[in-house]
């Protein structure tokens, strides 16, 4: 082997370890960048899931709203519809004291008349969902009911309900007017003795 053939072996294994130190280097900047794309990728993500999930809390936090709206919404009208209904009460009393007081036969066409717009009056705010109180036969229940007066009597049980002197009313179970009743009562052995 010659001088000559000497250096180009010597310059190839050069070029050849400068190529392979090239390739080294560009293997590692590969890996590098490699690496960075993966970091920012898990980082983006993990920024989507993130995003998702405040995406579902506010979808489920405006769903919980909007249920609540209409709640509110729905109690707001049944609170205005009863006190509607609160000032229609006197109307129907005046209605059922009018049509008591005229049983004459010459009062029979106006008393007709009365008692068409008083059972229309009462149907609609049937309708709106008011319900009549009118217990009597049933057991005095305070919640519902206003004892104005009481009879004492063995023919009847004890707190059972004579006589309606002013029918109640309910709006979706909430008390409107309570009905004014008389209350059967059972005589007390005592208080016959006192009076005697």
């Amino acid at each position: 082997m010659t001088e000559k053939d000497v250096k180009f072996n010597i310059k190839v294994n050069k070029d050849v370890d400068s190529a392979d130190g090239e390739a080294a280097a560009e293997a590692k900047a590969v890996a590098a960048d490699s690496e960075k794309a993966d970091t920012e990728m898990a980082k983006l993500t993990a920024n989507l899931e993130e995003l998702r999930q405040t995406l579902q809390r506010r979808q489920a936090d405006f769903e919980n709203y909007r249920k609540r709206i209409g709640k509110e919404r729905f109690e707001d009208s049944k609170r205005t519809t009863a006190r509607v209904i609160e000032g229609l009460i006197p109307v129907i009393d005046g209605f059922e004291h009018a049509l008591a007081a005229h049983r004459e036969a010459e009062y029979e066409t106006y008393r007709k008349g009365f008692e068409l717009i008083y059972k229309q009056l009462l149907d609609n705010i049937i309708k709106l969902g008011v319900e009549r109180i009118d217990p009597v036969g049933k057991p005095f229940d305070p919640h519902l009911h206003q004892a104005m007066d009481r009879t004492e009597t063995t023919e009847h049980a004890d707190g059972i309900i004579l006589q309606t002197f002013q029918p109640g009313y309910l709006f979706h179970g909430r008390v409107l007017r309570a009905a004014m009743v008389r209350v059967a009562v059972h005589p007390n052995p005592a208080s016959k003795r006192a009076v005697n």
